[in-house]
């Protein structure tokens, strides 16, 4: 199972590159996967039949119970062939329904493929967390298929629209997956069916969760906006994601948790009732539309509705009418989309009012939409004929509310009927006063998916008792019924074969009277949905809108204080009804003087902040708090933090200096005496209520502190530096995901800056043809030497030679000079020692980056592009990758980021070992090493270009020129 899930992601990895080379007819090689899927279902076919499961277990964090469980039952069978088995022949449509130069058609096959990977796996798996990544993973690649066109407005609304709601509705179903699996003692599927928690009001708020996900993925009202509008994606995706799996998702869930739910006192009414009405208004709504896919998607809505209420309705033999009709809808749905598409290729219109005489024109496509739309219709000897009655039986013999359920159900039966005539006769017949549509060929490769499927349907017909073991195996999870159904075409004349027979009779005076019908339908027509969702998102943002205008006003220190007060009512509020204090260990003050020295320079510095108005007196002062706290470090005996802050600190003040540049000298910000007192005591009241918190917190512990059997675990490897070994391996996940959120963070900052591209020019000397940035901005002073007197007789950097003489210091370029490269080193050491001595990746990187500094500092930027000539997104990345990849080797021993040490002996170096985990730290050297560069790339170098661009000192085109005297 996991081969198969395994093998879509990969190959759609690959789709790109794949159909690059082979073209359109790359989709027959992505159609492997679906197809092996498929034939594998198949064999499996009698164990599921036979009420037996296979099933696959991997313990990813066993100490934690995390494991991914998947489960082939009969329903999951049922779900698989059509998942897989539809896909494969989409995929394979898909060959003849594009073009070689179809634009991003690589990108399109490969989240196609990705998408039927996602679906397979969401129906295979036995774990409710499993099934929800999956089914946000099939959230994510619809909105990406249904977006494909990004070109046009509407697929872009349409495929945002999509995203909104399935995602509302999968974050709701969370919850409810939280609150079932608290409840149940465990989150694997098969179990809370087999045993299901007792109803509580928990499960009861839970179970109507988990309905708003399945009703929401399933296009129900009153969110069945979403899926007409997706018709705006390409047919292939209309008939895959909207007959055979993304809408049968929510169904599916339905029809997975009913055994242990249709119990619960909230399940009946809303499935009963948002299904049956679902099953009205989608096919009123498609009586009066022009668009054949659009007749098609109020139409699939429709049945969604109808498949609904079968599969939520709790009975034996409603399930299996439920699941009967979730393999008809599947078998005559996708072929009449695919039809669509061919009629769409074939004569460049979807406009019913346009089409005249294509049934003449392809009268093999014609055929196979007649085959199709006969068992949408349920007209024998099709297999829609064979589910419906079921259905009609079910409904039939059930409880008042079925019955009622029943006359709604013949309704939406006789609307269905309606606009199968409507489409069929919209698409394929000769109508008066409309010309001929002239339509080119198609080739049997184009017809054979949709013909295939549509054959299906008619073999099912009479051949329904094939299929009843299995899809009996899944009817019998629920309570035995006194007169079970068996399916088969023809269960003789009873009130099940008069209903059906009415509602074609009804359908077919709908269809006659289609002119009133359509007039009547638009007279009466409720405001859409989709514009009531678009009226709402409106307002959203004019809301949003006001309430920004009114509280951000633009002044950082009004919001700061507004955090602090907050924070501090918050605290207060809860200091004062808890009382923790009472009974706590009494603080103290400083362990010895120094530190009480250290402390209150360091507040001293802290308040001065309050009273400054130059910018770059408030950045010292902040950074001497920061080193203060370092100190503080320091004392108590924590080099590790005591190094990690000192470096900080100062790359900190660095890039708050090169920010100055472009500011003003002083804050802008008009203040009132009144204002500025009143910061004092606000800034003091929130340091008191965050010590007193921390002094509660600390005092509040229970258990035996976790350090001395830290320091145990760190000796029992042969370490001595805890605080690195926390880091790179007791708690790597901690570390794994700081670094990408430092990664994210540097790359929007330093986006901010690079407003086009991130690598713009060459930083190249020769660009230059005036004054660099550093002398720019400066005046000549009549006391200092000018021209070539005051240059330094050689050159000490690669690049100094581009700064004016005047900004040349030759102590400071000495300097650079000798101390680079023994702080790169320091930066490698400081890397490699960190398991017994104050170290590690982060603080190295850090080190190192501030060689690169020193050498912008010296040399401008055109030195650092000489010291660092490489893209700073390299180093980001290949540190992630790193990191990722000794992480994903724990995977051998069963968890992640599992530390692996090998022990070694060389002839002059002795013992020696070679721990996962310094290559853990690697990585986040270069990460910590590329966010530095890119930062003061994009604060300090580019700053610079785009300061000599405003001055006119580069070249027009921003590249290399010669010539051009540097000055």
């Amino acid at each position: 199972m996991i081969a198969l899930i395994v093998a879509h992601f990969a190959l759609a990895a690959c789709a790109g590159p794949l159909v690059h080379r082979l073209g359109r007819r790359g989709f027959v090689v992505l159609a492997l996967p679906p197809a092996a899927a498929t034939v594998w279902a198949l064999t499996r076919w009698n164990t599921a039949a036979s009420g037996g499961a296979d099933t696959w277990t991997w313990e990813w964090i066993p100490d934690y119970g995390v494991t991914l469980d998947l489960r082939l039952d009969a329903l999951a069978e049922l779900m698989v062939l059509l998942a897989a088995g539809v896909g494969a022949l989409v995929l394979l449509y898909c060959a003849s329904y594009f073009t070689d130069d179809t634009p991003q058609l690589g990108r399109f096959a490969g989240n196609l493929l990705a998408f039927a990977g996602a679906m397979l796996a969401l129906v295979l798996a036995d774990d409710l967390i499993t099934l929800y990544v999956f089914w946000e993973l099939t959230t994510v690649f619809s909105y990406l298929l249904i977006g494909h066109g990004s070109e046009h407005r509407h697929s872009r609304r349409s495929a945002l629209q999509a995203l909104v709601v399935t995602t509302f509705g999968g974050l709701a179903m969370l919850v409810g997956f939280l609150i079932i699996g608290q409840a149940a003692g465990t989150y694997r599927i098969s179990a809370i069916v087999a045993d299901p928690p007792e109803t509580t009001l928990a499960v009861s708020v839970a179970v109507v969760l988990v309905l708003c996900g399945a009703l929401s993925k399933s296009a129900i009202w009153p969110f069945s906006m979403w899926l007409p509008n997706a018709m705006a994606a390409p047919t292939p995706v209309s008939a895959y994601l909207h007959a055979a799996a993304m809408v049968k998702a929510g169904v599916y869930l339905v029809a997975r948790l009913a055994p242990a739910f249709a119990d619960v006192p909230v399940w009946k009414p809303v499935v009963l009732v948002l299904g049956g009405a679902t099953m009205l208004l989608g096919g009123w709504r498609a009586l009066r539309l022009n668009d054949l896919k659009l007749v098609l998607a109020y139409g699939t809505v429709s049945q969604l509705g109808f498949l609904t209420l079968l599969a939520g309705t709790g009975n034996r033999n409603a399930a299996l009418a439920a699941v009967a009709m979730i393999l008809a809808h599947a078998l005559f749905k996708a072929p009449l989309f695919l039809v669509t598409g061919i009629v769409d290729h074939a004569a460049g219109t979807r406009d019913l009012r346009k089409l005249s005489g294509v049934g003449r024109s392809l009268p093999y496509v014609a055929g196979v939409a007649v085959l199709a739309a006969a068992s949408m219709a349920a007209l024998p000897p099709l297999l829609g004929f064979a589910a419906k009655e079921a259905a009609f039986e079910a409904l039939l013999h059930g409880s008042a509310a079925e019955r009622w359920a029943l006359a709604v159900v013949v309704a939406g039966s006789a609307l269905t009927s309606a606009y199968t005539l409507r489409f069929v006769w919209g698409a394929f017949a000769r109508k008066r006063d409309v010309p001929d549509t002239p339509v080119h060929r198609v080739g049997w490769a184009f017809l054979a998916p949709p013909a295939l499927l549509a054959v299906l349907g008619l073999v099912l017909g009479p051949g329904v008792g094939w299929t009843d073991r299995l899809l009996g195996a899944y009817a019998d999870t629920f309570p035995a019924d006194p007169d079970p159904y068996h399916l088969a075409l023809w269960h003789g004349f009873g009130l099940a074969l008069l209903l059906s027979a009415v509602a074609w009779a009804a359908g077919a005076v709908l269809f006659l009277g289609r002119t009133r019908v359509t007039r009547l339908s638009r007279r009466i027509a409720w405001p859409t949905a989709d514009s009531v969702f678009g009226h709402l998102l409106l307002g959203q943002e004019r809301l949003a809108l006001q309430v920004t205008g009114f509280i951000q006003r633009g002044s950082l220190s009004v919001y700061l204080a507004t955090t602090l007060l907050v924070m501090l009512g918050g605290q207060l509020a809860v200091l004062m009804v808890d009382t923790p204090w009472v009974g706590a260990v009494r603080p103290r003050l400083w362990d010895n003087p120094l530190q009480g020295a250290v402390a209150a320079l360091t507040c001293a510095a802290a308040l001065l902040c309050l009273t400054v108005r130059r910018r770059m007196k408030g950045v010292v002062l902040a950074g001497l708090t920061g080193y203060g706290t370092a100190l503080l470090f320091v004392v108590q005996g924590a080099p590790d933090l005591a190094l990690t802050q000192f470096c900080v600190e100062t790359v900190a003040m660095i890039v708050f200096v090169l920010v100055l540049r472009r500011m003003p000298v002083h804050f802008q910000e008009t203040v009132s005496i009144w204002r500025r007192a009143s910061r004092i005591p606000v800034a003091l009241a929130a340091a008191a209520t965050v010590g007193v918190g921390m002094w509660v917190a600390a005092a509040a512990r229970t258990a035996e502190p976790a350090g001395t059997a830290m320091v145990q675990e760190v000796a029992d490897h042969g370490l001595k530096d805890v605080v690195a070994t926390i880091l790179v391996d007791l708690r790597a996940w901690d570390t794994m995901g700081e670094s990408a959120v430092l990664a994210a963070a540097a790359v929007g900052v330093t986006s901010l800056i690079y407003l086009h591209r991130r690598s713009e020019g060459s930083m190249a000397q020769e660009e230059l043809q005036g004054r660099t940035a550093w002398s720019l901005s400066a005046h000549h002073s009549s006391r200092l030497p000018q021209g070539d007197d005051a240059a330094p007789e050689r050159g000490w950097l690669a690049a100094g030679a581009t700064l004016a003489p005047e900004h040349r210091s030759i102590v400071f370029e000495v300097v650079a000079r000798l101390l680079f490269h023994p702080i790169l080193v320091l930066s490698v050491y400081l890397l490699f020692c960190a398991e017994s001595l104050p170290g590690g990746g982060f603080v190295a990187g850090l080190v190192a980056g501030v060689a690169l500094i020193t050498r912008y500092l010296a040399g401008g930027r055109f030195e650092l592009a000489e010291a660092a000539p490489l893209q700073p997104g390299l180093f980001t990345g290949l540190g992630l990758f790193i990191s990722t990849g000794v992480g994903l080797l724990g995977l051998g021993e069963g968890t992640v980021l599992h530390a692996f040490t090998y022990y070694g002996h060389l002839p002059v170096f002795g013992k020696y070992h070679l721990s996962t985990s310094v290559l853990f730290d690697f990585g986040v050297y270069l990460l910590v090493l590329g966010v530095v560069l890119d930062i003061v790339r994009a604060l300090g170098a580019k700053v610079d270009r785009q300061i000599e661009r405003a001055a006119g000192a580069l070249t027009p085109d921003g590249g290399p020129e010669a010539g051009g005297p540097l000055r």
